[in-house]
């Protein structure tokens, strides 16, 4: 059975009728002063609510590790999504990929209508992916697994090609001057983390070290970087692969008293104020709200008209954008919203 086969019909209302009944609202909403305001609330809220399709229920399920701000805002992407969609979405996460493949079959025992699923780790959440589709359930990934989505069976991918994220990052630092950069590596095993790192050292024209770290203990974070810029001075630049682990960073430069800049991938509120005090340089933002936000739209749009980005062939990128502080007075605004 396929993902469309298994939504009732009553699902798949046309968004025609839908923008028609919302315009019919609105002019009822003219004909009388009285009722004006009421009708024409009530005619946004048809046209935001998706108005028309049933409800779904659908569950995102990422690697996020507790405390990562990261994750905030792609879950507030999909909270978006699924308010304009009618979709009760279900949440969860776990750095562990076991513990990831079971949240997978919880919400096939749960029966809902899709899953996003972030791929940190594919191999170790192929079964589980596989074990959705039997049940007829789309999968559509985000985030992680950029090379590895079409081999288990995603519907479609939303992310940014982190071994060219990373390319375009080493580049960025030979124009910066750097010499001597440190890559901070929080979460070993993560394919996507590790293609960052490898595609800064293939374009980067100084030297290059990976230093990994236990990203769920912050204050040893902090301890191992410190350490190692003490260790040795000529390091210029610390490459943090998340927004929070550039500010433990720029802690760390400091009470090593470090000369070395700090710039990231990722992006944050506080990060963004970072940049515009001169603290961090600059960071890749790969607009996780953009991927929360789609996956959940997809996997609507799946179920209610047959539609779904890319083909199954291409993914959907969504970064690499520099930030920077030729552009950070802009996108602070938004990132004061926790929506980058």
């Amino acid at each position: 059975m396929n993902g469309i086969a298994r939504f009732r019909s009553s699902r798949r209302l046309s968004a025609l009728a839908a923008l028609g009944a919302a315009g019919a609202l609105l002019v009822a909403g003219c004909s009388s002063d009285s009722g004006g305001a009421e009708a024409e609330e009530q005619a946004q809220d048809a046209v935001v609510g998706n108005a028309g399709t049933e409800e779904l229920k659908i569950a995102m399920i990422t690697h996020a590790a507790p405390g990562d701000t990261f994750w905030d805002i792609v879950q507030k992407g999909a909270e978006m999504a699924a308010k304009k969609d009618n979709v009760n979405l279900v949440y969860s996460s776990d750095p562990d990929v076991a513990e990831q493949a079971n949240l997978i079959q919880n919400a096939i025992n749960q029966e809902v209508d899709g899953i996003a699923v972030s791929l940190a780790n594919p191999e170790g959440l192929r079964g589980a992916i596989a074990d959705a589709q039997d049940a007829g359930i789309p999968v559509v990934s985000f985030n992680s697994g950029l090379s590895a989505w079409k081999d288990v069976g995603a519907l479609a991918h939303f992310g940014q090609d982190e071994e060219v994220a990373g390319q375009a990052f080493g580049e960025r630092l030979n124009e910066e001057g750097a010499q001597h950069a440190v890559c901070v590596i929080m979460e070993q095993g993560n394919i996507a983390l590790e293609q960052r790192c490898a595609g800064v050292k293939d374009t980067f024209e100084g030297e290059t070290e990976t230093l990994y770290v236990e990203g769920t203990d912050m204050p040893a974070v902090k301890s191992s970087i410190e350490a190692k810029l003490r260790q040795d001075d000529s390091i210029d630049y610390v490459v943090t692969l998340g927004a929070p682990f550039a500010m433990t960073a720029v802690s760390a430069v400091s009470d090593a008293g470090s000369d070395a800049q700090v710039a990231t991938f990722d992006l944050n509120n506080e990060l963004a104020q970072a940049i515009e005090a001169g603290d961090v340089r600059f960071a890749v933002d790969q607009q996780p709200y953009l991927q929360g936000y789609m996956s959940v739209d997809t996997l609507w749009l799946y179920a209610t008209n047959g539609n779904f980005p890319g083909g199954s062939e291409e993914p959907v990128l969504t970064g690499p954008a520099f930030v920077d502080e030729t552009n950070i007075e802009q996108v602070a605004a938004f990132a004061a919203n926790g929506t980058r």
